[in-house]
């Protein structure tokens, strides 16, 4: 287990060097540098004053250099200039404003806690990244408590009794919910239990106040218009192992021998139905980081999704990049843990 572990662990950190170094190259396109620019200065820059900038702040360098100096691993670029007194000073990537250039770090990136400076918040990145996580940390958590009990009693209720009319009947309830897309169900949720037009005001049509204080009344469509989504996938491959599980030949044999149902589905069929579900679930924590950023922005829970599409839309490059890095350690980190949790709840399954 050690060695797969470890053999895991090299690919999950080459997988995370290439997505990053993706998102990196495609924030540092041309466009987005000549938006960003223009944000910082003026507007109306001419292109040589745009290419000055660039120039001056070390966009303009190779993106390998630059990614390199935002991992960590590259020194930060350094460049003198004349200021306003005539003085020639030194700036750089690692250079406070009024710092003395000697006693500035030499490597300034992700690797040593330094995500950048967000250019739309005015705050170190992972200071944002800190707070908004942990908002969204508290949406996931009571989504997952919703959504995963839920879905396994529907699953398992359908593959019970397979070609059942409850077999049917759930089914098609997990399907109209995986095919119903979040900004679909929250507007509906909204329209019918928060709209004053239809006259079912039982909850808050926003969720900014859950941010402090999470109530049922703030808090309940968020987690519901989330949950229902990912609850009919669920269900559905529950359905399907639990139905596959209930036609074993052990299943049979303790039916021959005259033991309960009850007992049949509960000591024999459930544990072993619930190690293809085990791995769905575990997935759904990366998806729920994308179902978060419609959510979020629906019902104005300032959380992850609601900063990546407020930096997504004013070009907050470093932002965006701290984000993917969350993105990418909670997607890596899901699967390995999925991997592992497998191998244990398997035994024919070995790992060398």
């Amino acid at each position: 287990m050690g060695r797969f572990i470890l053999r895991r662990s090299a690919v999950m950190i080459l997988t995370a060097l290439c997505l990053t170094f993706v998102v990196f190259f495609l924030t540092n396109l041309y466009p987005n540098l000549e938006k960003l620019a223009k944000t910082q200065g003026d507007m109306r820059m001419s292109e040589e004053d745009v290419g000055r900038w660039l120039d001056r702040n070390g966009y303009t360098r190779s993106v390998f250099i630059k990614y390199g100096e935002w991992l960590g691993v590259v020194p930060g670029f350094t460049r003198q200039e004349v200021n306003s007194d005539g003085e020639t000073v030194t700036i750089g990537r690692c250079i406070e404003p009024g710092q003395n250039p000697a006693e500035a770090a030499t490597f300034c990136g992700v690797l040593q806690g330094e995500w950048g400076f967000s250019t739309v918040f005015k705050k170190d990145v992972s200071e944002i990244v800190g707070t908004r996580l942990a908002l969204t940390g508290k949406l996931m958590f009571f989504v997952m408590i919703l959504m995963v009990p839920a879905a396994l009693i529907l699953g398992v209720l359908a593959g019970m009794r397979e070609g059942s009319r409850t077999d049917r009947g759930f089914s098609t309830i997990s399907i109209l919910t995986t095919a119903t897309p979040e900004y679909v169900s929250g507007v509906i949720l909204i329209a019918v239990f928060a709209s004053s037009a239809v006259g079912l005001k039982w909850f808050k049509g926003t969720a900014t106040s859950a941010m402090d204080d999470a109530t049922f009344n703030n808090f309940f469509l968020p987690v519901l218009t989330i949950a229902l989504y990912g609850m009919g996938y669920i269900a559905r491959m529950t359905r399907a192992s639990m139905a596959e599980v209930m036609t074993a030949q052990y299943i049979r044999t303790a039916r021959l021998k005259g033991v309960s149902f009850r007992n049949i589905v509960l000591k024999h069929a459930l544990r072993n139905a619930l190690i293809a579900p085990f791995t769905v679930i575990m997935l759904q924590f990366p998806w729920l980081l994308n179902g978060v950023v419609i959510v979020e922005t629906l019902f104005n829970y300032k959380g992850v999704g609601w900063a990546l599409v407020s930096a997504a839309g004013n070009n907050d490059i470093e932002l965006l990049l701290g984000i993917s890095v969350v993105s990418v350690f909670v997607v890596l980190i899901t699967q390995l843990i999925s991997d592992i949790g497998y191998v244990y709840l398997n035994p024919r399954i070995s790992v060398t």
